[in-house]
């Protein structure tokens, strides 16, 4: 992986922190992105440079198609090429269905399916260029099984998992592989949050895993590098 190049969506923390570090561990420039969290993202970047890679932090709206395109000309001329992109931005959208609030079906959607089509596309069409890429979309247990209060969530994490299967089978053929990881819970700040709020019980979900314990951030990251 060394000298390759990386954009990781949704990097300031959790889990696409941790895979953004994996990278520049292996020898990969990494581009930060961020939606809000700048700071937090700028620490991220300075910790890749230590590392001895190059890093950039790109604050964008994933969801909306022309910050997408801007973001991602913007690591093509910053790096010369687009080797790896990450899709991890995400938020939490936990709500009975009936009380679900239109805003917020439609926020989580926008972010977590549309704004993949979009950087995977954006991204795509560079790689095609390249006849090389890879992309990583992070997906999530709850698109394969049904939790309660997720309809948002788990709709849009199901349909990143068909949109994972609809692009692999189209752009294999320009040497672009096109990969979901999906996580059970990971011990991160939101699903800390989330405890807080009393919405989740870590030890029932402990109880719920084979091996009794939540995965960490790093479980998710070495995988994704694989």
């Amino acid at each position: 992986l060394k000298g390759k190049t990386a954009l990781v969506t949704g990097a300031s923390r959790g889990i696409g922190r941790a895979i953004a570090l994996e990278f520049a561990g292996e020898g990969v420039d990494v581009a930060v992105n961020c939606s809000s969290s700048v700071a937090e993202a700028e620490k991220v970047a300075q910790k890749i440079k230590k590392l001895g890679r190059k890093s950039i932090v790109i604050q964008a709206d994933v969801s909306n198609k022309d910050s997408v395109k801007k973001m991602i000309e913007k690591v093509v001329k910053e790096f010369g090429r687009i080797d790896i992109l990450v899709n991890n931005a995400g938020i939490a959208t936990v709500s009975p269905s009936e009380k679900l609030e239109e805003k917020v079906w439609r926020r989580g959607i926008d972010v977590m399916l549309t704004g993949v089509f979009f950087c995977s596309q954006a991204a795509g069409k560079i790689m095609i260029e390249q006849k090389s890429g890879k992309i990583i979309n992070i997906a999530s247990i709850n698109g394969i099984v049904a939790f309660p209060e997720r309809a948002c969530y788990s709709s849009a994490k199901a349909g990143v998992i068909a949109l994972t299967k609809v692009l692999s089978s189209e752009w294999a053929k320009y040497n672009i592989n096109v990969n979901a990881v999906a996580p059970g819970y990971v011990e991160t700040d939101l699903v800390r949050n989330l405890v807080t709020q009393g919405t989740l019980d870590l030890d029932e979900l402990a109880g719920r895993t084979p091996n009794g314990k939540l995965a960490k951030t790093g479980d998710i990251s070495n995988t994704v590098v694989f």
